[in-house]
């Protein structure tokens, strides 16, 4: 499941970054009761990038921020709960991150769920029921 945390440059550093992406990753694995599990782990990816100090907009103004991006089967992040505790600590993450540098109204989040069947682990396209199956072996 490709995770993105993307930042402008200056709001925090790289070596914070890569930390922030960790954390991230084990809090969603945690989330979803999944942590350890041999087949989720390696395959909740994380991409990281600082994007240069203009690299990004609100309402059409240079801004500074970060965004966490998460593309998932349908079946992730789908409870209430998930939502609210996985977001709240990814923000936590991502706020200690910046030492103070980003206000928590300059952090974005969202997910995208994937239409069902189009789930791709270990070059096979899954369904949701294919994907949990495999996952429930790990």
């Amino acid at each position: 499941m490709p995770l993105a945390l993307n930042y402008t440059q200056g709001v925090m550093s790289e070596d914070a970054g890569l930390k922030a992406g960790r954390k991230i990753t084990e809090a969603f694995l945690k989330w979803h009761g999944l942590g350890g599990n041999k087949v989720m782990t390696p395959n909740v990816t994380m991409q990281i990038q600082a994007l240069p100090k203009n690299g990004a907009l609100s309402g059409g103004e240079p801004v500074e921020g970060a965004w966490l991006e998460c593309k998932t089967p349908s079946f992730a992040l789908a409870a209430r709960e998930v939502q609210v505790g996985f977001f709240k600590e990814a923000t936590d993450i991502i706020a200690a991150a910046a030492e103070g540098r980003l206000p928590r109204d300059r952090i974005y989040s969202n997910v995208v769920h994937t239409v069902d069947g189009t789930w791709n682990l270990d070059g096979e396209a899954m369904t949701n029921s294919q994907l949990s199956e495999r996952i429930s072996q790990g």
